[in-house]
C-alpha cells in the first residue's frame, strides 16, 4: 500500500504575501511620511525657514481657526494673511493673529504628544515640508480636532 502525502501549498502564502506588502506600501500615497503619536520615531528633517508662503486649509472641530489662507512669512512671523473663503476672510478680519507659521503648527503637534493626544500626526511632503496635520486629543470627545492641510508651498 503507498502512502501518498500531499505536498504542502506554498503559492498561496506567497500570494497573500505579496498582496500584503503592495496594499500596505499602497497605503503610504503621496509620497509622504507620517509621524504620529503612535510613530514618533518617524521624524522629518525640516527646519522651518526665516521666509516663506503658504496655503492653509484649516477644518474641523469646533475652532477659531477654519478657513483657506494664503499666508507669508517674514522673518519667522506671519507678515501677510488673506482668507481665500469666506471663513478665512472671517478669521482675517476679526482675529488676524489665530492664523500661524507652521512652526507653530508644529508646536501644537508637539503639545498635543506630550499631553498623550489620540491623534497627533504630522505627513511630510517629498521635499521634507509638512503638508497634513491631524490632531485629536481624545477621541472620545466630540469637535476637539484639527486637521491642517498645507499647500503651495514656496520659500521666499
Amino acid at each position: 500500500m503507498t502512502v501518498h502525502r500531499p505536498r504542502p501549498r506554498t503559492a498561496l502564502p506567497v500570494v497573500a504575501l505579496t498582496g500584503a506588502l503592495v496594499w500596505s506600501t499602497s497605503a503610504c500615497g503621496h509620497d509622504a511620511v507620517t509621524s504620529s503619536a503612535r510613530q514618533e520615531n518617524t521624524v522629518s528633517a525640516w527646519k522651518e525657514p526665516a521666509s516663506y508662503s503658504y496655503t492653509l486649509e484649516s477644518s474641523e472641530g469646533e475652532r477659531s481657526l477654519i478657513g483657506k489662507f494664503r499666508i507669508t512669512v517674514r522673518g519667522g512671523k506671519v507678515s501677510k494673511v488673506v482668507g481665500l473663503d469666506d471663513s478665512g476672510r472671517r478669521v482675517v478680519k476679526g482675529m488676524p493673529d489665530e492664523v500661524p507659521t507652521i512652526g507653530a503648527l508644529l508646536k501644537q503637534v508637539d503639545q498635543a504628544r506630550r499631553d498623550h493626544a489620540d491623534t497627533a500626526e504630522v505627513a511630510y511632503a517629498a521635499d521634507g515640508h509638512p503638508a497634513r496635520i491631524s490632531l485629536d486629543l481624545d477621541e472620545n470627545a466630540v469637535d476637539d480636532e484639527a486637521r491642517y492641510v498645507i499647500s503651495a508651498y514656496r520659500l521666499s
